[in-house]
């Protein structure tokens, strides 16, 4: 049987000592291949387009284009699978500009190795991965604009089951095994939560439905 290759990340980050460890990070990682470093937002853009990574891990605040719009950029172009934001930034506007660009994961730069690590892989495979900090605060914030004016969409238990376990980051199999279900059905139960919630992607529906009150902030 042959051996899975190993997901592609490419580390923008203008800071040299915080790119350098970061890299270090990916680099130990047997099932990563680091493919480069970028030293700002266009660059990340130039070297993503060129190298096709699986993941960017994105920094928020560079020179010359900003985490976001590299972030927007690089997904645009299918010039990456996933990008996960890695910053120290935690203001709701900064936040919210990365997940309007499509990034799949925002974590803080304070989060332990093994946390940074877990996010890569599940953003590669198509998951969601939220730190809980930064998760709360853009619900407190879009419920502060958007609360009187969004009827919350009625989600059926099992829905709400299954939107709630990819809100802990688990994929389809993970939640198929964890409630007894066939992965088709989990499946199933996920296409119409989006449909309800009017998304289409599971970060903007774990988001929707923490800013909707019908799953709870993370804590």
């Amino acid at each position: 049987m042959s051996e899975a290759a190993p997901i592609r990340v490419l580390v923008a980050d203008d800071h040299p000592i915080v790119r350098a460890g970061i890299a270090g990070l990916i680099d130990d990682e047997h099932d990563f291949e680091l493919v480069g470093e970028a030293g700002d937002g266009e660059q990340a853009v130039r070297m993503a387009a060129a190298l096709r990574p699986d993941v960017v891990l994105m920094d928020l605040r560079m020179p010359k284009l900003d985490g976001a719009a590299a972030t927007a950029q690089i997904l645009a172009a299918g010039s990456a699978r996933a990008v996960l934001i890695l910053t120290t930034y935690e203001s709701d506007d900064v936040i919210l500009s990365a997940i309007e660009a499509g990034a799949s994961g925002y974590l803080l730069k304070d989060a332990r190795a093994e946390e940074i690590v877990h996010a890569v892989r599940l953003v590669a495979a198509g998951e969601v991965a939220l730190a809980p900090s930064v998760a709360t605060k853009l619900v407190a914030h879009t419920r502060g604009e958007h609360r009187d004016a969004v009827e919350a969409p009625v989600l059926s238990p099992r829905e709400r089951e299954v939107l709630a376990l990819v809100a802990e980051g688990l994929s389809n199999p993970r939640i198929a095994e964890r409630l007894f279900l066939g992965e088709a059905t989990v499946k199933t139960h996920l296409g119409k939560a989006f449909e309800k919630l009017g998304v289409r992607d599971r970060t903007s529906a774990v988001l929707t439905a923490m800013e909707l009150g019908i799953l709870p902030p993370r804590s």
